[in-house]
């Protein structure tokens, strides 16, 4: 109880920061994994790679997305037991959740074994493109077991008082992971293979930092018996289904702007959108670092009644967010020729133009995007399951599809590129409708959990 007490005594803004700022690099680490393979695919393997890397992400979504599911949904009923004096149950939920993520990581590497070859020719890589990802592919899905149990001991050792240690967990395997991809890719010049395996062993690494929670004797995660009761699952399914939209919505994007692109502009323009997308989930990743971080502290001040404090630590997220989206524009507008350069190895004056004109439309999104991410967390943690998941399917699939189709008609390739802001923006008018109606029930006493 050490940790609760210390989150419900100590100063709120203390906190934030402490938890926020681990999260954000944590998760700045996580995102590195694919950055680093698109950096030395582009200029080790050229356009093709980054084409059959950008066709295969969305799987690579899916399985993260699943990880953070369990991690975000199990720990956040962990966070809320202990904040309710309830640790065995706490424990109970870290089982089910582990065993859950075992079966998960066993179905996922059978798959990528069998079924690699037809997975791309399915995500629309063409004849010349199709080994390259399926060899990226099934490299991947060898680690899945890894790649969850990962993100799930992530979310738990930040939430058993050790945020420290989850951070430092993420940033030592996104170093190897990049140290491990420069000598996989050029020195022994394993192309695709070398990038994928460089990746595939970076979880490897982390859950060796994670371990050493246990080995010092501070946890209270334990492995126990105990019944599966479907209740519970589907609480742990309720908290953790908008951490998973929201990734796997990305892949899912991934995916319609793929087939969008590639009817419209051939490889190139997927090329082009790979570098945007790679730079976009890296954005992304430090807004989840926000609401990540406030999990644990909404959380366990929601377990213990005050609402109030809750709030407080929403809004020093939103103005995080809303600081790190005007950040991340400015750079995009003034950038772009630069930012696009680091991944165009071939020097293709094509794939330049297109990467600079997208990035200068697509960036606009994180003026929005921060805070849609925010506003699902919490809502996640106030028992606010049903909001949070609409939110979370609306920015991700719900508001895109139909503006990226409307968009791409009425102005061709700029109109894809700026389907994501403006999807991004209507998503933020729903959630301020949200919170609108949350306060207004909290104030008559009305609110529905």
């Amino acid at each position: 109880m050490d940790s609760e007490m210390k989150l419900l005594n100590g100063k709120a803004s203390r906190h934030f920061a402490r938890y926020v700022s681990f999260n954000m690099l944590s998760m700045l680490g996580l995102s590195l994994y694919v950055l680093a393979d698109t950096y030395f695919i582009a200029n080790k393997v050229g356009s093709g790679g980054l084409t059959a890397l950008n066709l295969v992400l969305p799987v690579y979504s899916l399985l993260n997305g699943l990880g953070l599911m369990l991690g975000m949904g199990g720990a956040t009923r962990y966070s809320v037991y202990l904040g309710e004096g309830e640790c065995k149950r706490g424990c109970a939920i870290f089982t089910k959740v582990f065993m859950i993520g075992v079966i998960l990581g066993i179905a996922f590497t059978l798959g990528g074994v069998f079924f690699s070859d037809p997975l791309v020719r399915l995500l629309g890589a063409a004849e010349e493109i199709a080994p390259l990802a399926a060899l990226y592919i099934r490299t991947i899905l060898c680690f899945s077991l890894v790649f969850l149990l990962n993100n799930l001991f992530i979310c738990f050792v930040r939430n058993d008082g050790a945020p420290q240690l989850s951070m430092a967990a993420m940033l030592t395997a996104s170093i190897s992971n990049i140290v491990l991809d420069y000598l996989l890719v050029y020195p022994l010049d394993m192309g695709m293979f070398g990038a994928a395996l460089a990746t595939g062993l970076s979880p490897v690494i982390s859950l060796s930092v994670l371990s050493l929670h246990k080995i010092r004797g501070k946890n209270r995660l334990h492995i126990q018996k105990t019944p599966v009761r479907g209740r519970e699952i589907g609480q742990v399914i309720a908290a953790g289904i908008p951490s998973f939209v929201t990734e796997f919505s990305a892949g899912v994007v991934m995916l319609i702007f793929n087939f969008a692109l590639l009817r419209m502009s051939g490889n190139t323009a997927v090329a082009a959108y790979g570098i945007i997308t790679n730079i976009a989930l890296v954005c992304m990743a430090l807004f989840n670092g926000i609401g990540q971080g406030i999990q644990p502290i909404v959380s366990v001040y929601y377990g213990a009644g005050r609402r109030e404090s809750a709030a407080n630590i929403y809004r020093y997220a939103c103005v995080t967010a809303l600081a790190f989206g005007l950040l991340f524009l400015a750079v995009g507008q003034l950038f772009p020729q630069q930012i696009t350069a680091v991944f165009n190895g071939e020097d293709d004056p094509c794939l330049a133009e297109m990467a600079v004109r997208g990035i200068r439309f697509y960036f606009f999104a994180f003026l929005f995007m921060g805070f849609n991410i925010v506003t699902t967390s919490y809502f996640a943690c106030v028992s606010q399951a049903k909001r949070a998941f609409v939110i979370s399917l609306v920015r991700g699939i719900v508001a895109v599809v139909p503006v990226l189709c409307m968009l791409s008609l009425l102005f061709g390739m700029d109109g894809i590129w700026a389907s994501m802001p403006v999807a991004e923006w209507l998503t933020a008018l729903i959630s301020i409708y949200f919170l609108i109606c949350y306060k207004k029930e909290i104030r008559m006493g009305t609110l529905n959990i």
